[in-house]
């Protein structure tokens, strides 16, 4: 098959369903059926959920799995420059003629049925994965977790909850016990659960749902406790107390996350090589990502160019911490978000450590708020705001009028992917 074949299955894919998210699993079920099973011919695998926290306490799993000599898949969402980066085999990122090959298997097999893109591409990477030989498989949530397209496997080896907020009220409810029963819907019968810090609200709903399974909760405060001491990171749990490095990933919240990595590393029977390994190995772009090569990066002169993808209130206030930790410089943010988020609310803890905002439209994007609507929810949060046409304006602007500034470009991980292929 040729290059960019699969360019062309997706985009017939995402006309298969008039809505981008329409919550149910009977799709997705009919799907693996007519595909002989293939989420019942994978390898031990942890299914992780939450509101933030999750894709980065995945890829520090998968580091500390790999560091252990562990082959290891991995589905996250979304991708940020290139779908291939959905579906991580066990040697590296799904070939195209691979890709090309599972997704027109699985169009094939649905006839022209209804099914949302993500639904379909879910049962594409779910179908690479039981034909390619690994000793684990990490699957990460897509929206939710109860009715999400991942949540099919009647018996995974851990699933893991990180922190739950507010976010996709639309789709899982006004509150955050609602939002909570929602992620809890991943838990097995049985089957352990790594629980991260949580809201009272949350973790009560997470703990009913438990009791009634019989799943065992590992959970943050009771069962394992992680932090920052002199420079290191200590985790301690009723096996003992681990000394470790901090992690690779920058910002005070992935203490925690590295701790709910480490503890589902334990749970997993792993030992201190692969909790280190997790600290140290792990990548995960645009969560706090210094760019430091690129055009960007060169228009930007001698001021520094940050990115980061998050885009919820607890996302705001998990930046703002992780900013002021940073050596000081000024720092002037450029905010593209789309038209579903609490703009205002990602805003609010930002106020009180940026200079400015420059507001960017995100290119493709039928979502996207305008410029002008999230420069307004800059100022009403208190930020000075402006427009720009594009993110590369917007940095030559920051950087010409104060060259030892730091940029951040942040407020979506759509923005995000294009800033990294347009940088590439």
């Amino acid at each position: 098959m040729s290059a960019g074949r699969s360019d062309a299955l997706l985009a017939r894919m995402m006309a298969l369903h008039p809505k981008i998210i329409d919550l149910t699993l009977d799709r997705v079920l009919r799907l693996l059926a007519a595909l002989d099973h293939p989420e019942r011919q994978l390898a031990p695998l942890i299914h992780v959920a939450g509101t933030n926290g999750k894709g980065s306490t995945l890829a520090m799993i998968r580091a500390g799995l790999t560091g252990a000599g562990g082959r290891v898949q991995a589905y996250t969402s979304p991708h940020l420059a290139r779908f291939h980066e959905r579906i991580r085999l066990a040697d590296g990122l799904i070939a195209e003629d691979a890709l090309a090959a599972v997704l027109d298997e699985c169009e094939r097999a649905n006839g022209g049925q209804p099914i949302t893109y993500f639904e379909i591409t879910t049962c594409a990477a779910l179908l690479a994965f039981a034909r390619d030989p690994a000793d684990w498989c990490l699957l990460e949530v897509g929206l939710g977790g109860r009715l999400d397209a991942t949540n099919v496997i009647e018996r995974p080896a851990l699933t893991v909850i990180a922190p739950v907020s507010l976010d996709h009220q639309q789709y899982l409810g006004e509150t955050l016990p609602e939002i909570a029963a929602e992620k809890a819907g991943i838990l097995k019968r049985g089957v352990p659960c790594v629980v991260g810090p949580q809201e009272d609200a949350a973790m009560e709903v997470i703990e009913a749902r438990a009791a009634r399974l019989g799943a065992p909760l590992i959970a943050h405060g009771q069962h394992w406790h992680v932090w920052e001491e002199r420079g290191r990171l200590v985790f301690q749990d009723e096996r003992g107390l681990l000394d470790l490095p901090l992690p690779r990933l920058i910002g005070a919240h992935q203490v925690q996350n590295a701790g709910m990595a480490i503890a589902a590393l334990r749970a997993l029977g792993q030992g201190e090589q692969a909790c280190e390994a997790a600290l140290t190995q792990a990548d995960w772009p645009a969560r706090l990502q210094r760019l430091r090569h690129g055009p960007l990066v060169a228009a930007a002169g001698r001021a520094e160019l940050w990115l980061d993808g998050g885009h919820n209130p607890a996302a705001g206030v998990a930046l703002a911490e992780a900013v002021t930790r940073l050596p000081p410089r000024p720092l002037h943010l450029i905010c593209g978000m789309l038209n579903t988020k609490d703009v205002t609310g990602f805003m609010r803890p930002l106020a009180g450590v940026a200079d400015s905002l420059t507001a960017v439209s995100i290119p493709g994007e039928a979502a996207t708020l305008p410029a002008e609507t999230t420069a307004a929810a800059a100022a009403a949060a208190g930020l000075p705001a402006t427009t720009a046409g594009d993110v590369a304006e917007a940095v030559a602007r920051i950087a010409g009028a104060q060259p030892n500034a730091r940029i951040l470009i942040c407020g979506s991980l759509y923005l995000a992917g294009r800033v990294l292929a347009e940088n590439s």
